[in-house]
């Protein structure tokens, strides 16, 4: 039982505290790597339990605003410094509203529901079947077997498709020495 407590590992503190401890001995001044923070957390504290947690808190202290990610480095935020504004243009100002002004709720979005006191439309007039021509691809009309050999008697005397290419004729030449 005792051997037990003995091998326990020691439990760590929270990630951010380990990082920010990291931050302050390494005490670069273009910012710790993250492979330098990993490496630093190592061996003061010994193996990591996972090495993708230190990336994701990493992360999150970076978008919160506690880390400033500078060429592949991480800092510590300058408290003075502004705070950074998202991606995209920024909203505009609101005007400010006068105290006797009465705001009225936005209009709601979507489709507004039918009203159930309205009397019901009417359907609308169906087309006669017979009126004008039928929907889709017309039918193909089949052909007589008299009317397939007709066209094929009738030649206009010129063969079809591409003519042949026409090659010169060769002459031969005599050489004397």
């Amino acid at each position: 039982m005792a051997t037990e407590e003995v091998n326990k590992p020691q439990s760590l503190p929270p990630y951010p505290e380990l990082i920010l401890k990291a931050l302050e001995a390494l005490n670069e001044p273009s910012g710790s790597s993250k492979s330098a923070i990993s490496k630093y957390i190592e061996s003061t504290y010994g193996e990591l339990p996972d090495s993708t947690v230190l990336g994701n808190q990493l992360n999150k202290m970076k978008d919160s605003g506690e880390l400033v990610f500078s060429k592949n480095n991480y800092l510590k935020a300058d408290p003075s410094a502004p705070p950074k504004r998202g991606r995209g243009r920024p909203p505009k100002p609101k005007a400010p509203v006068s105290p006797g002004t009465v705001v009225s709720p936005p209009r709601p979005r979507g489709r507004p529901p039918k009203d159930p006191n309205a009397p019901p439309k009417s359907p609308k007039p169906k087309p006669t079947p017979g009126s004008g021509r039928p929907r889709g691809r017309p039918r193909k009309i089949p052909r007589s077997p008299a009317a397939t050999v007709a066209p094929a008697t009738v030649s206009s005397g010129r063969p079809r498709g591409r003519p042949p290419k026409v090659k010169p004729q060769l002459r031969e030449v005599s050489v004397d020495l």
